[in-house]
């Protein structure tokens, strides 16, 4: 049922312009650095180096980003808000600012 709701509410979504607010995390460690905390930030910045992609955390979902160059450093691992597109399972970033 949970991935029925998951579904409904990518595709409900897609294809229009929405905010976010959530943390930077990447694709490797995904929703396990969601506190913002120096040891989130350190290993986002370290993983993205490594060639993990850049993924937006929202609560327990874990949205992918398909211009993940949108993103600069200084924000890895902080929470942000993100405004964009959501096409298919992926946000297209518009803008994106550091959110306390």
């Amino acid at each position: 049922m949970k991935r029925l709701a998951l579904v409904f509410w990518f595709w409900a979504a897609a294809g229009f312009a929405a905010e976010w607010t959530g943390y930077v995390s990447c694709a490797k460690c995904g929703a396990k650095h969601h506190d913002g905390s120096q040891a989130s930030v350190d290993c986002v910045k370290g993983c993205i180096k490594g060639g993990a992609q850049a993924v937006l955390v929202v609560g327990d979902k874990t949205i992918k980003i398909t211009n993940a160059a949108k993103v600069p450093e200084s924000l890895y691992g902080l929470k942000v808000t993100v405004k964009g597109t959501l096409k298919g399972d992926a946000v297209e970033i518009a803008s994106i600012a550091p959110t306390k």
